[in-house]
């Protein structure tokens, strides 16, 4: 930046810098960094904002918070438990929601933002699943989401808990038998964590471990992979919707500086005024209604945040009777460990294994920067919803006793209704996603090739009546135009008779059986365009100005 265009006060500085840096080059380089246009993308973006208030709203609470399981009688302004022995960690909980000024507001943003922040990582990732925004090259950026999810479980379950109030120590009390329950090695990780017997460990060390992982050790990995998260994303593109002049080569949206910086200014304003409205307006976790842990005693209708509900939920619909086995002096509690390790495994495992078992099947390996609409891989997309079926089913089995008590019906009925359920209701949603994705892949290839109803209605010489059609909008026809071809299978033996490479053995033959599967009952565009999203270049970024105030990156 030269002395024409920069104030004297700054312009020493950044000659200086940029001199040693060079900065100025980069940054001339990337502030035009092109990004699309679209609502989805906002998810991604609500994650960000949310994580960054719960740094700052989790930097004011360690100011008053004190970690410490010491016993002390207390003595605040919560008249109802005044001269009740408690941890000094619940002193200090209290001390901050009603003695500290504003410690209440900022412990219920703080909670908000966390379920926030779970919920839109939920919602994203499901939004790159159903668009195939996870293919290549972005299946490294996909493991991360994926493993963000899971610390920010985590994560969830040790904050909550540090209050040491009696609905967190119910919580801590099911860590403890699900860490128990890891054959061979289970007792040492509980040891471990606990530093001791449940609830306090030896030394009261249980409290002071669980602060320390949560205010540093996963915040700082997730704060780690958000950043290798935004700079994978910044070097390889963001992917874009259908849209004319969208394409592998170019991506067309607004420049970052100044109209992608002034919109996130304003969405973080955005995030943090909801966030703040609901901390003022909406109870959340009421610590002083639960009283001091007491392993005695649980309160009633104890429910944990909603994205460790399934958890609860596969651990409710557990049968207990039969899976207690005892092997080589070891017990095996499997109506702990199969609830704690199978469901999330499935959803999970099955997540982050996805992209490169779809790469396998298809044989696809090109690079994508234009997503799918869901529709055009039905597959995707019902697999996809039984997963989502699954997991809301085991969240919602995680209330049973709640929904028995509120509808009046029978708890031991509303178990077994979920353990028909979650087998069941996958399998139904597969089914009528996948034939609703074709129906709506039917009506696609009607347009293309009819047009859509004028509402004219036009009589023929022989006195007949008949709708007029008229050509589809282009906007709409770029998005039915997207859909991309299904590619052709491999043959089953070449011209001298040979079986193919890819078609031998047994890994041979399911390969060729999923992936006939996959375009069993694709539906075909007729006049398929080209250039919607066939291209497979990635060139330089380039900006370039359009009428509209967007601009195509190159």
């Amino acid at each position: 930046m030269s002395d024409a265009t920069a104030p004297k006060a700054v312009a020493g500085p950044l000659n200086f810098l940029d001199d040693r840096l060079g900065s100025t080059n980069f940054f001339q380089r990337n502030v035009k960094k092109v990004f699309p246009d679209h609502w989805s993308f906002m998810l991604g973006e609500i994650a960000l904002y949310s994580f960054v208030i719960l740094l700052l709203t989790g930097t004011f609470l360690t100011l008053w918070f004190h970690p410490s399981m010491e016993e002390v009688v207390y003595n605040g302004s919560y008249t109802k438990l005044k001269g009740v022995q408690m941890s000094e960690a619940y002193s200090s909980a209290l001390h901050i929601s009603f003695d500290v000024r504003g410690g209440l507001l900022m412990r219920q943003i703080h909670h908000w933002a966390a379920v926030l922040f779970m919920a839109s990582i939920l919602a994203h990732m499901l939004r790159v699943f159903f668009t195939g925004a996870y293919r290549k090259p972005r299946e490294l950026n996909w493991l991360i989401g994926i493993n963000m999810f899971i610390l920010g479980m985590l994560e969830g379950l040790f904050g909550y808990s540090l209050p040491d109030d009696l609905l967190s120590g119910t919580g801590l009390r099911i860590t403890q038998g699900v860490a128990e329950s890891i054959p061979l090695v289970g007792t040492y990780i509980y040891m471990f964590l606990f530093g001791g017997e449940f609830p306090a460990g030896q030394y009261g060390d249980l409290i002071p471990r669980l602060y320390a992982i949560h205010i540093l050790l996963i915040p700082g990995v997730i704060l780690g992979l958000v950043t290798a998260h935004m700079m994978i994303m910044w070097h390889q593109k963001h992917t874009a919707m259908p849209s004319k002049n969208q394409s592998n080569e170019q991506v067309y949206g607004y420049p970052f500086y100044p109209v992608f910086m002034a919109k996130t200014g304003a969405y973080f304003l955005f995030t943090f005024g909801v966030l703040a409205l609901l901390g003022a307006f909406a109870q959340i976790n009421p610590i002083w209604l639960f009283g001091p842990y007491d392993p005695g005693a649980i309160s009633s209708g104890s429910q944990p945040d909603w994205y460790m509900g399934v958890l609860e939920g596969a651990l409710r619909l557990m049968p207990g009777q039969g899976t207690e086995w005892v092997i080589w002096g070891h017990t095996i509690s499997l109506n702990v460990l199969i609830p704690a390790t199978v469901p999330l495994g499935i959803v999970f495992g099955g997540a982050m294994a996805w992209p490169f078992i779809e790469q396998w099947v298809t044989g696809d390996k090109r690079r994508h920067d234009i997503n799918d609409r869901p529709r055009n891989a039905p597959v995707r997309t019902a697999i996809g919803m039984a997963a989502v079926t699954f997991y809301g089913l085991l969240w919602l089995a995680g209330a049973n006793d709640v929904l028995a008590d509120k509808f009046h019906v029978s708890l031991f009925g509303t178990t077994w209704f979920f353990r028909f359920a979650i087998f069941i209701g996958p399998v139904v949603a597969y089914i009528v996603t996948k034939r609703i994705c074709l129906g709506l892949q039917r009506k696609d290839a009607a347009v293309a090739g009819h047009g859509v109803e004028a509402g004219i209605i036009v009589m023929a010489p022989d006195g007949g009546f008949s709708e007029r059609h008229e050509p589809a909008r282009e906007d709409e026809m770029i998005k039915i135009l997207s859909k991309e071809k299904a590619r052709a299978e491999a043959p089953a033996v070449d011209a001298n008779g040979i079986p193919a490479p890819s078609q031998k053995g047994p890994m041979g033959h399911l390969r060729s059986r999923l992936q006939r599967a996959m375009t069993f009952d694709d539906i075909p565009i007729e006049e398929h365009g080209e250039g919607h999203g066939e291209g497979h270049g990635h060139g330089d970024e380039k900006a370039v100005g359009s009428g509209s105030g967007k601009q195509l990156g190159h």
